[in-house]
């Protein structure tokens, strides 16, 4: 019998074979058969226009934005410089001059 590597994503052990992909039934995760566990690309954004984003990038916005707590909104064409990449739905990390520190959706700017 042939043991399968465990999920790369959350470790689990009941990984399985289908064809050359193995899958993870606890978190859906799907990876390639011999690929390293270990092995991570990074993450991996885009912006509006489907450019890749990278930490460190300047980028502007493209569209009016409401800002909780603030009754004034952030205005189209605004750039933000610097941006960091993390994970989860807001995936822009930054300081905006006159807003302060503030996670972007990345489906709202464009690279610069």
């Amino acid at each position: 019998m042939q043991t399968l590597p465990p999920c790369p994503k959350c470790s689990s052990e009941y990984s399985w074979q289908d064809g050359d992909m193995l899958n993870c039934p606890e978190c859906g995760h799907v990876w390639a058969d011999g690929a390293e566990s270990g092995s991570d690309e990074g993450l991996i954004v885009k912006d509006a226009n489907g450019n890749l984003l990278a930490d460190g990038d300047s980028v502007t916005v493209i569209k009016d934005l409401k800002v909780k707590g603030s009754s004034t909104p952030l205005k189209i064409g605004t750039k933000v410089k610097g941006i960091r990449l993390v994970e989860g739905d807001h995936n822009i990390d930054c300081k905006i001059d006159g807003f302060g520190p503030m996670k972007l959706k990345s489906e709202f700017v464009k690279k610069n």
